[in-house]
């Protein structure tokens, strides 16, 4: 679709009223929040908005994010806001307002002004404030709607209902996600004063006054997300975790540039090209019938020594981070994991090791796989429910140090 077609599109889904009007309150949600977004900033939040594909929601991000984000500080706070209201949630909305507000609004307020702005707009019912009424019956909705929310942010996977598991990976879909950067090689322009000074642009600028240098022109390095892979372990101990963890990647997939995906049981199959389906049903249906090693042994080390001698010259170059999804049970050769987990190791910037087991009060790592793999990890950190995926989220968005000894890693809890 070219840009004049993208540019019709948008232009008629904004003609129609329910998404100016999801955009408005959107818009006052962040103003309870504390930001302070003027009229303006709402006119060019619209008019931008008729400039790119609305199907994108990368791209509906940072346009909004752009015009109604004054302040760094304030990012981390709209990208939870945009997860959770444009996700159509209302109890998540709840509790978001619950745990963050720094000045709530009485309950009675919010259902006298919802009454008062129903009659001036029409509002789509999915993000509608609560209706008018007594506070005791909105009490009553907040604490009937908070606590679901609460209970499956700490639920383990494997422990949810089939419904649950639909609303974690609608929950998946809507994340925003973020890879550590990489310093490039190349310089582009800086608009202040940098260490880097740009001599053809200024002595450029300089020929209309005779040679004269009047103004400096300056550079800044260029930064690029680096490439993430991530490789999940799909054999018969993983059973209860592989197919969300299957939609993890899915997701991190088409929220993120530059990803490669790989599954293992006793074999490495590489699923990248099968995860670029915009349905995620025929994504994963694709997978399931190219993987053909499902649900049954591990060998852990044989698989990445696949992944070391076939895939890592391709998939690990400009300092690429590895995370790879396993319980550690592991039935090949132990000394054979042991090396390639080192070459491994060497070969990307950062290697993180995610277990579902780990999420446990008391969890120790016992298994010989975990124990002979933890000494070359950077990173091991439990994923065994929405609240620990968001903490690796915010740990992939992080910047880290270099390594000071390539063969010690770090067990994070």
């Amino acid at each position: 679709m070219d840009s004049s077609n993208v540019r019709m599109v948008a232009a008629d889904l904004l003609a129609h009223q329910q998404l100016p009007a999801n955009l408005l309150h959107f818009v006052r949600l962040l103003r309870q929040l504390g930001f302070r977004i003027s009229a303006e900033r709402v006119t060019d939040l619209l008019q931008g908005l008729t400039l790119i594909d609305l199907t994108r929601r990368n791209d509906c991000y940072h346009v909004m994010r752009a015009c109604l984000v004054t302040h760094p500080e304030q990012i981390p706070l709209f990208d939870r806001a945009f997860n959770l209201f444009w996700l159509g949630r209302e109890q998540w909305l709840l509790e978001l307002g619950a745990t963050t507000f720094q000045r709530p609004t009485p309950l009675r307020q919010q259902a006298l002004r919802a009454a008062r702005m129903s009659s001036r707009e029409r509002l789509d019912d999915r993000y509608l404030p609560p209706e008018e009424g007594s506070q005791h019956a909105a009490e009553s909705e907040l604490s009937a709607t908070y606590s679901p929310w609460e209970t499956l942010r700490h639920k383990d996977f494997a422990a949810m209902s089939r419904e649950e598991l639909q609303l974690a990976q609608r929950w998946m879909d809507a994340l925003i996600w973020r890879m550590g950067e990489r310093r490039t090689r190349r310089r582009i322009r800086a608009y202040k004063r940098t260490c880097c000074l740009d001599l053809s642009t200024t002595m450029r600028k300089s020929m209309p006054q005779q040679g004269e240098i009047v103004h400096l022109a300056w550079q800044r390095p260029r930064f690029k997300p680096r490439p993430l892979v991530i490789i999940c372990d799909i054999s018969g101990s993983m059973e209860r975790y592989s197919r969300l963890f299957l939609h993890f990647m899915y997701a991190v997939r088409q929220g993120a540039k530059r990803v490669e995906a790989f599954v293992f049981g006793t074999r490495l199959t590489r699923i990248t090209s099968a995860l670029r389906h915009r349905d995620v049903d025929t994504a994963l249906q694709e997978v399931s019938q190219e993987v053909v090693d499902w649900s049954g042994g591990t060998r852990i080390g044989e698989s990445l020594k696949t992944f070391n001698y076939r895939w890592s010259r391709r998939v690990l170059r400009n300092g690429a981070t590895v995370i790879i999804i396993s319980d550690g049970w592991d039935r090949g050769d132990i000394a054979l994991l042991r090396h390639e987990m080192d070459r491994l190791q060497h070969s990307c910037h950062r290697l993180i090791w995610l277990n579902p087991l780990a999420g446990a009060p008391h969890y120790q790592p016992l298994v010989r796989g975990m124990q002979a793999a933890l000494p070359y990890v950077d990173e091991f950190l439990p994923l065994h429910n929405l609240e620990s995926l968001e903490a690796v989220v915010r740990r992939l968005g992080e910047p880290i140090m270099p390594r000071a000894t390539p063969s010690i890693g770090r067990f994070l809890r």
